[in-house]
């Protein structure tokens, strides 16, 4: 049956071979890898995966396979490395298209000498990037991935191939598969082609700071900058732990060389003001900066809050803190052990004091089983319907999703 089963995955695909003991996905083994170069490639894998009843999870580096729940059982991986090229960019027209596989580092420095960027930051794959919604401290002035996504290229459980938005014009079912696909790890079928809305590069930029003496003043000064006429393309901040007095206030600022300066010591005096401590200003952003305050298998939980809610969660969330306060969605740093599901039940009730919610974003296998990941999901029998459209086996990514979809 095993060479059975290779000799069938390796005529959709000749780079094909069975897993090894690191071809896991959260803790799960798999059987197979799959290699594919191509949307075509992908469709012919996952068309042979469908007759041979396999259960299939994406990968692209696999920094953000823990992300979500365990799968209930993986046999292929579909890793995407080699589908990392440039496609098209259309650069007058502020458009790019690329393969899912390509790193998100690798696209930044093909745009760069063209002096534009997809305003994302992060690392990973563009899929993955997709997959899991991931958007670091820009996502205040340019949006999430929802945002900036006008056009992709999927390839369903059954080796279908379906693409929406950019210059296509027919959807699928008359679905937006763009905001379908953005944060589904997966579970709906196989990214192999992004379009990305860009955006130029600023002649300068600048990173204010501030240690502010409590959650209410960081809240205050956080506040104040929003309000302003300041036009920040960030508003981040950084909570050590849990009772730490300080609370660290960062804002970048972006524009034409000749008067970034002196708007960055106007936000520096406002902020100063209002944190009670002098402010900084920088060409470089703070060590802290777009990195996650915990280690990366976790754990950690992202947690949503309208602006009221910043100085409770502030002055009372478990953990370690940091991220987009201007956007409110921030990433908790919490302890693996037996306070991890009191914890994240405290940061649930913060979050829905304020019309947010908090997530397990990842943690280990051991400290995840057992635990609701996701927590109440008022949409999941509209969820559960959309699996059953386009993956009616459950093949995809099974189990990772919300309600073990």
């Amino acid at each position: 049956m095993v060479t059975g089963t290779l000799a069938a995955l390796r005529t959709s695909c000749g780079e094909v071979a069975e897993a090894t003991a690191g071809d896991t996905v959260d803790g799960v083994p798999a059987r197979w890898v799959a290699w594919p170069g191509s949307t075509q490639e992908v469709s012919a894998v996952l068309s042979a995966a469908a007759g041979l009843g396999l259960r299939v999870v994406a990968r692209g580096t696999g920094s953000r396979l823990a992300w979500g729940a365990a799968p209930t059982g993986v046999e292929l991986i579909v890793d995407t490395s080699r589908m990392g090229t440039v496609l098209a960019h259309v650069a007058g027209d502020l458009v790019v298209t690329v393969q899912a596989g390509l790193r998100m580092v690798d696209l930044q420095d093909a745009l760069a000498p063209h002096r534009q960027r997809l305003a994302l930051d992060g690392a990973g794959t563009v899929g993955g990037t997709i997959a899991t919604a991931t958007a670091g401290p820009l996502r205040y002035q340019y949006g999430s991935v929802r945002d900036l996504l006008i056009g992709i290229t999927v390839v369903l459980a059954d080796g279908t191939v379906a693409r929406s938005g950019g210059t296509v014009v027919k959807n699928v079912a008359g679905y937006d598969l763009g905001k379908l696909y953005t944060g589904s790890l997966g579970t709906l079928g196989v990214i192999t082609e992004a379009v990305f809305r860009l955006h130029p590069l600023p002649e300068a930029s600048r990173w204010v700071t501030v240690p502010a003496a409590d959650a209410a003043r960081a809240a205050a000064a956080i506040a104040a900058v929003r309000a302003s006429q300041h036009d920040p393309v960030a508003l981040e901040v950084d909570r050590a732990a849990l009772g730490d007095p300080v609370v660290s206030v960062g804002v970048a600022l972006e524009g034409r060389s000749a008067g970034i300066g002196d708007r960055a010591e106007a936000v520096a005096e406002l902020l100063g003001g209002l944190a009670g401590t002098p402010a900084t200003v920088s060409e470089l952003p703070p060590g802290w900066w777009g990195q996650p305050p915990h280690p990366p298998q976790g754990p950690a939980a992202m947690v949503t809050c309208e602006p009221t809610g910043l100085v409770e969660l502030l002055a009372t969330a478990p953990g370690a803190l940091r991220g987009s306060a201007g956007a409110g969605v921030l990433t908790a740093g919490l302890p693996d052990g037996e306070r991890l599901g009191t914890e994240l039940a405290q940061l649930r009730g913060i979050a829905a004091r304020h019309g947010g919610t908090a997530v397990l974003r990842c943690a280990p296998p051991s400290c995840k089983a057992g635990l609701d990941v996701w927590g109440p999901v008022p949409a999941l029998a509209l969820m559960r319907r959309l699996k059953d459209q386009f993956d009616p086996e459950h093949r995809l990514a099974p189990g990772r999703f919300v309600g073990g979809i």
